[in-house]
């Protein structure tokens, strides 16, 4: 079979499920993960002679596909922030809103030289430790999160891309106190709505974890609560706390970190317009 014919079967096989532009970009995918070819070299070998065993990786991928499984998964990597990720159903996958919390960071403390200890409240792939540990030099890292798997697979991202981070498996809902002090505190926790989850694709619903994701329409703000307290308790006397937020929650976050006594709290919005970060201080920073 040559490169051309595989991506034909590819299209017919999927084009009543998904939109022509997202066929070709699982296309791209799957060749780079199964041929090692670039999107030029696809264009430029139609004629290229597909092996059988990448015939049968293409054939079981689509099958997956056609189940609605996350392409990431599919092939169990992606980038972040310009570093690679493995990922699986244990971890959500890496999304663009989370790169421009890190990218936040970065700006926020590129000039600062001095050495900084940072706590990440919910590791998940790592993708934020672990860019802010490559990008940040002089941070000190500490990651928890409830799930072993994700850790497991953090700690494998950490290897793959050169950092050493502390990762501790813990329920920040039963923390009491942090062990230590910290100049940043980061989080993305959990903040989908029970009832928001008609408004969310059936591939994240059925295959991305919902432990990540979700909490109750009667306390959706459950983790911004703790992680706040325990912040305000814990952080340098110039310490900063970073959010990832609910975009519909924006007001209710802001005031439920005020309530706790942050006096300087900043709503950031992403490319898009949507409010989904949240910078919060002591100081004006």
């Amino acid at each position: 079979m040559t490169l051309q014919e595989l991506k034909l079967n590819f299209f017919t096989e999927l084009n009543t499920l998904y939109p022509a532009t997202e066929i070709e970009s699982f296309f791209y995918w799957l060749t780079q993960a199964y041929l090692k070819l670039s999107r030029l070299e696809v264009a430029l070998q139609p004629e290229y002679k597909i092996e059988e065993i990448a015939i049968k990786n293409f054939q079981q991928a689509t099958l997956q596909l056609k189940k609605f499984e996350p392409i990431q998964y599919i092939v169990g990597e992606t980038e972040f922030f310009g570093f690679p990720f493995r990922v699986n159903p244990s971890v959500l996958i890496p999304r663009p809103e989370t790169e421009e919390l890190v990218a936040w960071i970065v700006e926020d403390f590129k000039n600062n030289k001095n050495s900084l200890k940072l706590l990440d409240v919910g590791t998940g792939s790592g993708c934020i430790p672990i860019s802010l540990a490559k990008s940040l030099r002089q941070l000190e890292v500490t990651s928890i999160d409830v799930s072993a798997k994700a850790i497991e697979t953090a700690k494998e991202n950490a290897e793959v891309n050169e950092v050493e981070i502390t990762f501790l498996e813990q329920d920040i809902l039963k923390v009491e106190k942090l062990e230590e002090n910290f100049d940043i505190i980061v989080s993305n926790p959990p903040y989908v709505r029970e009832l928001e989850k008609e408004m969310m694709q059936e591939n994240v619903l059925e295959h991305e974890p919902g432990l990540a994701l979700f909490v109750s329409n009667e306390d959706p703000l459950i983790f911004y609560r703790k992680i706040s307290e325990l912040a305000f308790d814990s952080l340098s006397e110039e310490g900063i706390l970073y959010l990832e937020i609910n975009e519909y929650l924006a007001k209710e976050t802001v005031q439920l970190i005020n309530e706790i006594g942050f006096s300087f709290v900043e709503v950031k919005n992403d490319i898009f317009g949507k409010a989904r970060m949240i910078k919060a201080s002591r100081t004006s920073n």
